[in-house]
């Protein structure tokens, strides 16, 4: 026993001293302390009486009188806390006999030892407190116990999904529950387990999660049903409910955490209430973690995650299919009326795309505006009508009032998943390849990947060069090959030579421009490049500028319309020039036709800022723009370079061999010269030159050589002109023989 109470007890007796003994209960009839004497233990149900009428009998210090025997009576007093609550009974055993052989009345009794009872009141307040503290202490050491339980096993956890089947395994286990169930509509979660290890039909529990979810977002707060008013037969199941909201950062209530039990078992309490209440929130942070704020979709990394933890499972192979998603000309609309009004288009679209996908599939944000998905158990065919209802549902978007007026559209890439090491890389890669394509067809329009399409090969290809380009750029990994341009009649006009880069494999092999140019186009990446060559041209150049004086030769550059874009570069070129002291009439600069007239007014002030220091310019590819002539006033190049499509069919159509007769003409009334492509064999040669060509370039002019060694041989060409006089096929011969 408790001697803490011993005290009291004497307090009792000195009030009454005929007290043959004090027993003190709680509120739910168990043993709080006895003095010696106490001999009721025999008699539960006086105490069982006592409490009872302490429960119906609301008033202070209310009490019962019994007379088990003729010498005993037992009074009972009723000792309540602040609010009412029943801290516990006080029972007094007196003793009849002798003098007093009538039992004092309870009102007298209680007013007699009331000062005791109200010792008695402050005493049972504050252990009842400090029990309810333990209590609570205990009970938060258990829930800090299963939350880092929780942690040590998601360490382990493959995947988020895995994460939320802790959760709802946790809620089963610790709280005894027969069904736990999670619902986020939003984020296409509908997760449901039983203590069997089985989800339930979601079907089954629609109705359920309809009205809870109801519920939950008119409360906006944990709800608690232990008593069940309808029946099932009514269409409510017979469940007791625990529910949690899971929320939004917003904390908007965007989900629920649901416990159900059966009517017989025990009512959910406030303990079990909070571990629900930490699961509901273990769940909120899953998803806020996973899931990207603005769209609702997956982050990328949790995309990959799970879309890897679903492929791995798959025993048999199954047919998967990935779809990769870019908003059209997302750049106009932030441009035009502001970022926020293309932060709701992404919304929208991402909405439109969660809400159009089967159930099963995976979608996410994958930068940006670029969407993602992966739709599990569906061929090629049935993953193209979802996205061409994705399509359909995007193009319906209407701006939101005071957004403005514009049109919303997406071009979307379809792509299967193959048996690989890394297939969902793959498939991505490929998917956003096909999506590429279907801008490049006119945007707003679904593309499927297909291993015939030309257009879909390149891309694809140059996503596995763009790697390597990358290396090579950072390593230095290029090299300048020259290219002779000879001329075609007569004996006039100094030799030239096109520099040509090439690329250094890992083994030392040669990778020609047509590899690597393309993906170069694709990423941005030709400004780069062109700097590198004219760094590397200047100063392999400037090193023997005395070999290579206006009398001996000049070396055509390439430059792409990229780099007419870029307002530094010719300041570059400029620099470059003069840090390496070459003579600027050595460098002639190649611009295709199509760069140059699509940067006109650029273009002009490049050539007339370099053509003042005494470069020279070539337009190449000429003929194949469809206002070729119709630019060719505005334009002060030196040289015009007839596309190679028109030379090598010379021969044998009349229309190529008159267009480039035209040109030539049209050349000489400019005061410019010729120079014709693909020139491989000797009677193309001799056909240019009937045609009125001036300069040829190919294999039959002669072959292309590493700059650095014809460099070294340059002093051949300067010894002598006489090469010149000889022969053109003799003279294309020497030069064949010393590359």
């Amino acid at each position: 026993m408790d001697a803490s109470f011993e005290p009291y007890g004497r307090l009792l007796r000195m009030l009454m001293p005929s007290l043959r003994g004090i027993v003190v209960h709680d509120g739910f009839s168990n043993l709080v302390w006895a003095s010696d004497e106490w001999d009721l233990a025999a008699e539960p149900e006086i105490v069982k009486d006592a409490i009872s009428n302490a429960l119906a009998d609301t008033a202070d210090f209310a009490g019962v009188m019994r007379m088990p025997d003729a010498d005993r009576v037992v009074y009972s007093f009723a000792v309540r806390g602040e609010h009412i609550d029943l801290l516990g009974v006080v029972s007094l055993i007196g003793q009849l006999s002798g003098k007093q052989s009538d039992a004092r009345p309870l009102k007298y009794v209680q007013q007699l030892v009331q000062p005791a009872l109200e010792c008695l009141r402050r005493e049972l307040s504050l252990r009842s407190q400090l029990g309810t503290r333990e209590h609570d202490l205990g009970g938060r050491e258990r829930d800090l116990s299963l939350m880092l339980e929780m942690s040590s096993q998601r360490s382990a956890s493959a995947s988020d999904a895995d994460e939320f089947d802790l959760i709802l395994k946790t809620g089963l286990e610790h709280m005894n529950c027969a069904l736990a169930a999670l619902w986020v509509p939003d984020k296409n979660i509908e997760l449901s387990l039983t203590r069997s290890g089985q989800p339930m039909s979601p079907d089954s529990l629609k109705r359920a999660q309809q009205h809870l979810l109801a519920w939950m977002q008119l409360q906006q707060r944990t709800i608690v049903v232990n008593r069940i008013s309808k029946v099932a037969s009514d269409g409510a199941a017979p469940y007791k409910i625990l529910a949690c909201p899971v929320r939004h950062p917003s904390e908007r209530v965007m989900g629920v955490l649901a416990l159900f039990n059966p009517p017989s078992a025990q009512d959910f309490d406030s303990h079990q209430t909070r571990i629900a209440e930490l699961l509901a929130k273990k769940a909120t942070l899953i998803i806020q973690a996973q899931y990207d704020s603005s769209t609702g979709l997956m982050t990328r990394h949790a995309f990959e995650r799970q879309a890897t933890v679903l492929l791995a499972s798959e025993g048999a192979p199954h047919v998967h299919c990935v779809l990769y998603l870019d908003i059209d000309r997302l750049h106009v609309i932030n441009e035009t009326f502001g970022m926020h009004v293309g932060d709701d288009v992404i919304a929208s679209v991402a909405e439109c795309m969660a809400k159009t996908l089967p159930r099963g599939a995976l979608s996410a944000r994958i930068s940006g505006d670029r969407l993602a998905a992966l739709i599990p158990h569906l061929g090629m065919e049935a993953a193209a009508a979802v996205a061409e209802n994705i399509r359909a549902a995007i193009a319906a978007i209407v701006p939101r009032a005071g957004q403005g007026s514009f049109e919303v559209s997406a071009s979307l890439g379809v792509a299967p998943i193959g048996r690989s090491d890394n297939a969902l890389a793959h498939a991505l890669a490929t998917a956003e390849i096909a999506c590429k394509a279907a801008k490049d067809r006119g945007r707003n329009r679904v593309e499927v990947f297909q291993d015939s399409d030309q257009s879909i090969i390149r891309r694809h290809t140059d996503i596995l060069v763009i790697g390597k380009l990358r290396d090579a750029l950072e390593n230095d990994s290029f090299r300048l090959d020259a290219q002779p341009i000879l001329p075609l009649r007569g004996n006039y006009g100094r030799p030239r030579f096109e520099l040509l880069i090439r690329m250094l494999g890992d083994r030392g092999e040669i990778i020609p421009p047509g590899k690597f140019l393309s993906a170069a186009e694709r990423y941005q990446l030709m400004p780069t490049i062109d700097r590198w060559v004219v760094r590397r041209a200047c100063g392999l150049l400037g090193k023997h500028s005395e070999s290579v004086g206006e009398e001996i030769a000049r070396f055509a550059i390439n430059l792409s319309g990229q780099s007419l874009q870029d307002e530094s570069f010719l300041e570059y070129v400029i620099d470059q020039i003069k840090a390496t002291k070459l003579p600027p009439n050595v460098l002639c600069f190649e611009l295709t036709e199509t760069a140059t007239i699509g940067n006109l007014a650029k273009a002009q002030h490049f050539m007339r800022t370099l053509q003042d220091l005494g470069c020279q310019f070539a337009l190449d590819d000429f003929g194949t723009g469809v206002s070729s002539l119709a630019y060719l006033k505005d334009l002060s190049v030196n040289y015009l370079k007839i596309d190679g499509s028109f030379v090598r069919d010379a021969l044998a159509n009349t229309r190529s061999e008159s267009m480039i007769k035209a040109i030539a003409q049209l050349a000489k009334v400019m005061c410019m010269e010729t120079i014709a492509e693909y020139v491989e064999t000797d009677n193309l040669r001799a056909r240019m030159a009937d045609l009125g060509v001036d300069y040829g370039q190919g294999f039959a002019m002669g072959k292309s050589q590493p700059l650095e060694d014809l460099l070294k041989e340059l002093a051949i060409y300067e010894a002598t002109v006489s090469i010149w006089e000889i022969p053109a096929e003799a003279a294309a011969k020497a030069l064949q023989s010393s590359g």
